[in-house]
């Protein structure tokens, strides 16, 4: 696999997408794109295409080996479904992109986005980060302790650990 592999996932695997982003990849998501368009994006980006429909395994480019696909169960949670790509393609955890966009996050003082940060946050973190893509804020609060938590969980559930 490509040192910097990026993802192009079918209209039901949004959540995953988002998820595949905090885990620092690269993700495209567009939940109105047709099977057809998909396999010819993934084909002509070099996008690792991550599907759950069934119909487009038979597609020319991907049944050829043109396009790199993973099924993906579609019955199971966006954490357990990050778990099985990164089994699949032997993924480690990256840095975190924005799990909006998938820009990059890059660090920040808070009077750079302090328009973005709550009062409570403003006096409780000390770090803060901002995607280079859509200018959304990030801090380490409560909510990225759980998002991280979440994603060593996916690390453990690749490796065949407990949960």
């Amino acid at each position: 696999m490509d040192s910097e592999p990026s993802f192009m996932c079918d209209a039901m695997l949004g959540g995953l997408a988002r998820w595949l982003r905090a885990a620092g990849y690269g993700a495209v998501f567009d939940a109105h794109i047709a099977d057809g368009e998909l396999v010819r994006r993934s084909l002509e980006e070099r996008l690792c295409l991550l599907t759950s429909d069934s119909g487009v395994l038979e597609r020319y480019a991907v049944v050829q080996g043109l396009v790199r696909c993973v099924f993906v169960p579609k019955d199971q949670p966006p954490v357990q479904q990050l778990a099985h790509v990164m089994r699949e393609l032997d993924l480690g955890l990256r840095r975190p992109r924005c799990m909006k966009c998938g820009g990059e996050l890059e660090d920040v003082s808070l009077d750079q986005v302090e328009d973005q940060v709550p009062p409570k946050v403003r006096a409780a973190c000390d770090r803060f980060f901002r995607c280079v893509g859509c200018g959304k804020a990030y801090w380490r609060g409560t909510h990225w302790r759980g998002i991280r938590q979440r994603l060593r969980r996916a690390v453990r559930l690749a490796r065949g650990s407990p949960p």
